[in-house]
């Protein structure tokens, strides 16, 4: 007897074993833009469109901006790289030890150094929504955040600023979920999507164990705040580096376009930007620590990749990072 994969309005369903509703983002958007099609071709247009794979009350809908899933549509965020240059102690330096990483400011070092990284002003808010415990707010999780600077460097790792630690920071996420950080807009240096990494742990408690991390990603810029930043004073190398990268073309972001990792944002060059992104945690499945397939990793056993995976690495960066490169 022939074995048939299963199957939805004619597509394999990516997740086998899994309900048609859990078959991930990538999956519902193929079936809204299918079934749009389909209703223009009978002139129903995209009022009566609903989207199926996420319950049948669900509505797809449409906007000018980047959004990021609605909670009916929510799904696992992406497990990706942290790169080289994490400093959570998986490839040596670890930040997450010292006092003073737990703070929302993170555009000046703490510690023996309070120098400040110029840039355009950006905050950063994630949701963290625990969708193992029914989709509510994930109350109590520490979210690490780091990022490079303007000229695309990473601190504690790039020879000029490795005795800084800016640009990097924890905070714990309040009773809706919401950690929000006050930095800079980052970087595009060569070969990367601009981006910023985080990590989720359980509670405060937990961050001085990489081991411990719940969940590695990355937020993708919305392009259209990028193309504002970097026409400014202090980003000019990013202007060429991003002209050479597409989100599709991007080694990290390129499996789905960052479907479920590209932030809302609003704002300008002179009173900053506001971005927001949803993320789904999943305490059930386990993490893969931030590893992408044929990456490889250093000798401590982190993923490599480049900066944040792929890309060329900070100038000055220690051998050992560079290799991981």
């Amino acid at each position: 007897m022939t074995n048939h994969r299963p199957s939805y309005e004619g597509r394999p369903l990516p997740r086998p074993a899994e309900d048609v509703d859990d078959q991930g983002l990538a999956f519902d958007l193929a079936t809204v833009a299918t079934r749009r099609r389909a209703l223009g071709l009978l002139g129903l247009g995209a009022a009566g469109l609903t989207l199926a794979a996420c319950g049948d009350d669900a509505t797809a809908s449409s906007s000018t901006s980047s959004s990021a899933p609605t909670s009916g549509a929510l799904t696992e965020i992406p497990d990706e790289t942290a790169g080289p240059y994490p400093g959570d102690g998986s490839n040596g330096v670890d930040v997450l030890e010292r006092s003073g990483v737990v703070r929302s400011d993170i555009r000046s070092s703490f510690g023996t150094s309070t120098t400040t990284a110029e840039g355009v002003p950006m905050t950063l808010t994630l949701t963290v929504v625990d969708l193992a415990g029914g989709n509510v707010p994930f109350e109590g999780v520490a979210v690490y955040v780091w990022h490079c600077d303007r000229d695309g460097e990473y601190s504690l790792y790039s020879e000029d600023i490795a005795d800084e630690n800016y640009l990097r920071g924890v905070q714990v996420a309040d009773a809706d979920g919401n950690v929000t950080f006050t930095s800079v807009f980052p970087a595009c240096y060569d070969g990367r999507w601009p981006h910023v990494h985080f990590e989720v742990y359980p509670d405060a408690e937990s961050i001085t164990d990489v081991a411990n991390c719940i969940a590695t990603s990355q937020v993708a810029l919305p392009q259209e705040a990028c193309e504002a930043v970097y026409a400014t004073t202090g980003y000019e190398q990013s202007v060429t580096n991003l002209a050479r990268v597409t989100l599709a073309t991007d080694n990290v972001f390129g499996d789905d376009g960052g479907a479920s990792q590209t932030p809302t944002s609003s704002g300008d060059v002179t009173n900053g930007y506001a971005i927001a992104l949803t993320v789904g945690v999943d305490t059930t499945t386990e993490p893969t620590a931030g590893t992408m397939a044929g990456m490889g990793s250093d000798s401590s056993g982190h993923p490599g990749g480049g900066p944040g995976g792929g890309g060329t690495p900070p100038s000055g960066a220690p051998a050992a990072a560079v290799s991981a490169a």
